[in-house]
């Protein structure tokens, strides 16, 4: 959960879930786990950590 910051932006923008509203606590591991996943097939700032874009520049110099 080191990308918590990221994970609740991309909650609340994709899913219009508010993290701190305390909705979590009333929903189970798994439907968040599928939730997070989901932010992962999307184009999310999460996704964005683990997937970066591909740097054009630098492709362009080889």
């Amino acid at each position: 959960m080191e990308q918590w910051p990221l994970i609740e932006a991309d909650l609340h923008s994709e899913y219009g879930i508010d993290a701190s509203s305390g909705v979590l606590r009333q929903r189970s591991w798994r439907w968040l786990q599928v939730r997070i996943l989901g932010l992962l097939c999307a184009e999310t700032r999460l996704r964005r950590h683990f997937a970066p874009p591909p740097d054009h520049q630098s492709s362009r110099r080889r």
